[in-house]
């Protein structure tokens, strides 16, 4: 089969599409036929070799997280499923997503694909949607509570604009003045241009006194530090990118990433099939110039998600 590969760690211009042997699905394991695959920012940090030394892999690496396809055959102890069922699923630090074929876990990252709900946008799904409700598992937005998105626009982002407000909350969102209709439209209650205003002063156009909760899906490290200054004394930021264990003003800081638990993924593609969470995709590429979607992915503003499609 053909799969993109990266043979050790180095740049994204060094992946190339190779031949390699088809896997066999293992205990617990399912193999998916692929027909969409979504491109993360864990894809990036995996091929370049930035997050090593938390995030080991094996070379040579396939990378891609986020799979949608149907099953062509099912490993030992494995229930719940069928061949040719048409899956979705999250693969996790292992990837192989960017390949004709993907062994998958047989578990809560992998369900069933609802009928709704296309290979395309079932594979947009996984990572962004699992993740921002990670991320409001922490904030726990309910009426009555303002909240920040900062890095709004992208696959993640949006997710957590959408259910957010789906939970109450009074959302407030970053992203150029050139996607204000498209995050209102997602249900943001406000809009702020990072690139041109002060987000922690507008912030308090909505909310006096600052955020409750800010999630921070754009920056890591010291650069959370303003986001910080857009929360409330007392006020929470919450991220999956990782930063300091606290800030020089009173306001908490959780740290998290994507999680499986049971029912979530099932409830997540229901919602994306009957159209009450929007799935958007910004940019497809065939699987022919996967690794052009890194590259341009790396480099370009892109609403939504990028798919590459087989």
């Amino acid at each position: 089969m053909k799969a993109l590969l990266a043979r050790a760690y180095g740049p994204l211009e060094d992946l190339e599409i190779a031949e390699v042997p088809r896997p066999e699905p293992g205990a617990g394991q399912l193999l998916v036929r692929v027909e969409a695959a979504a491109v993360n920012p864990v894809d990036v940090a995996l091929v370049t070799g930035v997050m090593r030394d938390e995030l080991p892999v094996a070379h040579p690496f396939v990378p891609g997280v986020d799979v949608s396809g149907v099953v062509e055959a099912v490993g030992p102890g494995v229930g719940g499923f069928s061949l040719g069922d048409a899956v979705i699923a999250w693969n996790g630090v292992p990837s192989g997503a960017f390949a004709e074929y993907a062994l998958v876990r047989a578990d809560g990252s992998a369900v069933v694909r609802p009928a709704g709900l296309d290979a395309r946008h079932g594979a947009a799904l996984p990572t962004g949607a699992l993740t921002a409700a990670a991320l409001l598992d922490e904030a726990a937005p309910r009426p009555g509570v303002t909240v920040l998105v900062v890095g709004a626009t992208g696959g993640l982002g949006g997710y957590a604009v959408q259910l957010a407000k789906q939970a109450g909350a009074t959302v407030i969102a970053t992203g150029r003045n050139g996607d204000r209709d498209y995050l209102t439209g997602l249900g943001a209650d406000g809009v702020i241009d990072y690139r041109t205003e002060d987000v922690a002063e507008r912030v308090r156009h909505w909310a006096p006194e600052g955020a409750d909760v800010v999630l921070d899906v754009a920056q890591a490290g010291p650069a959370l530090a303003a986001s910080a200054a857009a929360a409330k004394p007392g006020g929470l930021v919450v991220s999956p990118l990782g930063g300091p264990p606290e800030f020089d003003r009173d306001v908490r800081a959780v740290y998290t990433g994507t999680t499986t638990p049971a029912g979530r993924l099932a409830g997540l593609a229901a919602q994306a099939a009957d159209g009450t969470l929007r799935v958007e995709i910004g940019a497809e590429y065939p699987f022919a110039e996967a690794r052009q979607a890194l590259l341009d992915f790396r480099t370009r503003h892109v609403r939504g998600k990028v798919v590459v499609t087989f």
